[in-house]
């Protein structure tokens, strides 16, 4: 398999936003799917916030992991990736100064692109998990982002969750952070595809949806002519490996066959339920 620096694997990446094709991700989570995805042809691969936190802290999605944990995984990723990737930087590890030491760690570690999202990580006191950060804090990011790179060939995308908010607010974030500079525009939470084209017919930037295998998006023709180039259908490869090894040592110790599947699995060994206790009884967190 032939060998690309970051820099060329970043050109590779700016060739996929700005083809008229959409192309889905597989999900590298370690050295080992990276280069089992770039020889299966994968165009472009995603370490996600949630995997890198089951990986890493066997916990749940709850922005426990912290830059450093996150940066190392990263680092072994770009380490041997033969494919670009991108790295879900969920909210940039804290404010925009934060962020713009987010962004020279993972560029340092190798990936092709980043997002950063506006959703209010951690989760605040008092506050519902799905609030988000106000606009102006949310360009302050991106613009944040913008300066720290130091490979202009490194892609920024902000992202926003268009499942909280009406249809004109969406329109007003994305179009601030692209006025801002991202290089792209991520959301997650769109329903269909009326959803997706009220929103799109005011973007000019490509676009990346987080679908999690919305059986109401699944035309990549149709997704490509709104300005799609990138779409996660969520991490399926990490789940399974988490299955298999389950039921490999399962075997081993000579244990009766489970019927759990590979989502109850992880909610069973991360144990979510205390993190939301907790997150209850200290921070009066609202659902």
């Amino acid at each position: 398999m032939s060998k690309a620096s970051h820099h060329d694997l970043r050109v590779q990446f700016r060739a996929l936003l700005n083809s008229n094709a959409c192309y889905h991700t597989a999900s590298v989570f370690d050295p080992m799917s990276a280069r089992i995805a770039a020889d299966l042809g994968f165009e472009v691969g995603i370490l996600g916030g949630s995997v890198a936190s089951l990986q890493v802290l066997a916990a749940p999605d709850f922005a426990l992991i912290t830059l450093s944990e996150f940066a190392e995984q990263a680092t072994r990723i770009g380490r041997v990736a033969r494919l670009p990737f991108i790295a879900d930087a969920d909210h940039g590890y804290g404010n925009a100064l934060n962020v713009m030491r987010t962004v020279m760690e993972l560029e340092r570690a190798g990936v092709s692109a980043l997002t950063i999202e506006d959703t209010l990580l951690p989760a605040q006191f008092g506050r519902k998990s799905t609030d988000l950060i106000s606009v102006d804090e949310g360009v302050g990011k991106i613009r944040a982002a913008l300066e720290a790179r130091f490979d202009p060939q490194l892609a920024i995308i902000a992202r926003t969750n268009a499942a909280v908010l009406d249809v004109d607010e969406v329109v007003s974030r994305t179009l601030a952070y692209e006025s801002a500079g991202a290089d792209g525009i991520c959301m997650v939470g769109i329903r269909d595809f009326d959803h997706l084209e009220q929103i799109a017919a005011h973007l000019s930037v490509p676009l990346m949806l987080v679908s999690y295998g919305n059986p109401e998006l699944r035309d990549d023709a149709r997704l490509a002519q709104l300005g799609v180039r990138i779409v996660v259908d969520g991490h399926a490869a990490y789940f399974a490996a988490i299955k298999a090894t389950y039921d490999c040592l399962r075997e081993q110790r000579g244990i009766a066959a489970s019927d759990l599947n590979a989502t109850e699995l992880t909610h069973k060994y991360t144990q979510p339920e205390d993190y939301i206790v907790w997150a209850r009884e200290y921070m009066n967190v609202k659902e």
